[in-house]
């Protein structure tokens, strides 16, 4: 390639993190099932272990499976640095251990995913951790929220399961003068459409169970950032706690990243269809997606997203029973938590994923009892469309 030429994101998903030719030509990243790495002599492991040489001690602390993945999903985020975790919660919680001390503050959604706010309100308050839930799609509670300072501002956007879109260079600008790192979940979007380190965030993480692996068989996160000396906090933490990621696992999602912009451009394009098809229909109340021009993340695409992805919430008119109805009646989508595969998920957050946040803390953050929500796969639009037609006539009649 031509110097200076920068690879489209096809490209950069199927390349990223492979070398044939340190693996004996191998053109698919060989998996490493080892848990130990042998050295030549004493003077050899003692230097890797001083961290004079390079080379493996043992898995937890490195292997070359996942090292391929973790460069692989640092150069589609745009970082120089990655960590891959044993799940998207080993990253949260990596991320909280590595900065939050006690007496310090987080400032947080509150449609937040439902762990990442309850590991927060039942364990690290018992250290003196303190947690502001705020909605940071609106720049004037979040600067209320971080006046006083704060220890770490962390962001989902669009955030789980409301959809509501942070401007993520604005969150920065803020953070940053209230003394706090910003922390982004890009989950929901991915690197494919969205790259948070590019307007300002510090750390970027994932649940790689979701779009990056794309398949709904592997669980596990990452973490990405760009300043070396986060990295190293982060890494000390990650190895010592011991949340790291199976080889096996890593090149299951290594394997998947090389179809990232294929499955969401795919996922994308029908759920766009179904968003503008849900909407006015007999007993919907709202339907948020940031690609209906109504949506106020909608004015965030051309600065911050290059697509408003393939989730998306709807509200039943009838509440929590007409939401069970709907979700029993469903034959096509799958039942079930999670995101980001190929297959069409639906599910209710206030009894499924959000059913440990209280009552009160569901309201605070608009999430209503009749809200579903529904991660768009790649199946046939007309498929997806003709199901949620009966399973509504079921659920409202």
């Amino acid at each position: 390639m031509e110097k200076g030429h920068e690879s489209g994101p096809n490209t950069t998903a199927i390349h990223a993190g492979l070398d044939p030719f340190r693996y004996q030509g191998a053109v698919s990243v060989p998996i490493f099932q080892t848990s130990t790495f042998a050295f030549r002599s004493s003077h050899e492991g003692a230097a890797r272990f001083a961290k004079q040489e390079p080379g493996y001690i043992y898995t937890r602390l490195g292997n070359p499976t996942v090292d391929a993945l973790q460069e692989a999903v640092a150069a589609l985020e745009g970082g120089r640095f990655a960590l891959a975790t044993a799940s998207g919660m080993a990253a949260v919680s990596t991320l909280y251990f590595a900065f939050l001390d006690p007496g310090d503050r987080i400032v947080v959604p509150g449609a937040v995913y439902g762990s990442s706010r309850v590991i927060l309100e039942k364990e690290f308050s018992r250290y003196g951790v303190r947690t502001t839930f705020v909605d940071t799609s609106d720049e004037a509670a979040l600067a209320r929220a971080l006046e006083g300072g704060a220890k770490l501002l962390f962001v989902e956007t669009p955030a789980n399961p409301t959809l509501q879109c942070t401007d993520i260079e604005r969150a920065a600008e803020m953070a940053h003068a209230a003394g706090a790192l910003l922390a982004v979940d890009n989950t929901f979007l991915s690197p494919h459409l969205q790259r948070p380190l590019r307007h300002g965030a510090d750390i970027v993480l994932h649940s790689m169970t979701k779009f990056l692996n794309g398949h709904a068989d592997v669980v596990a996160g990452i973490l990405v950032t760009s300043d070396e000396k986060l990295h190293a906090r982060l890494q000390f933490v990650l190895t010592n706690l011991g949340g790291t990621i199976d080889p096996h696992q890593a090149w299951l999602v290594h394997r998947g990243l090389k179809t990232l912009p294929m499955r969401i451009e795919r996922a994308q394009e029908n759920a766009l269809k179904v968003a503008e098809w849900l909407v006015g229909r007999r007993g919907i109340e709202w339907v948020a997606y940031p690609g209906l021009p109504d949506h106020p993340g909608h004015r965030l695409i051309p600065r911050q997203m290059a697509g408003p992805g393939c989730l998306m919430a709807f509200e039943l008119a009838g509440g929590i029973e007409a939401g069970r109805r709907l979700l029993d009646a469903v034959k096509l989508m799958t039942l079930a938590v999670s995101l980001g595969g190929v297959e069409t998920l639906i599910q209710h957050p206030a009894s499924m994923t959000h059913a440990n946040v209280s009552a009160e803390g569901r309201h605070e953050a608009g999430i209503t009892d009749g809200l579903v929500r529904l991660s768009v796969g790649c199946e046939d639009f007309e498929d997806i469309r003709a199901d949620l037609e009966q399973a509504l006539a079921a659920a409202v009649g």
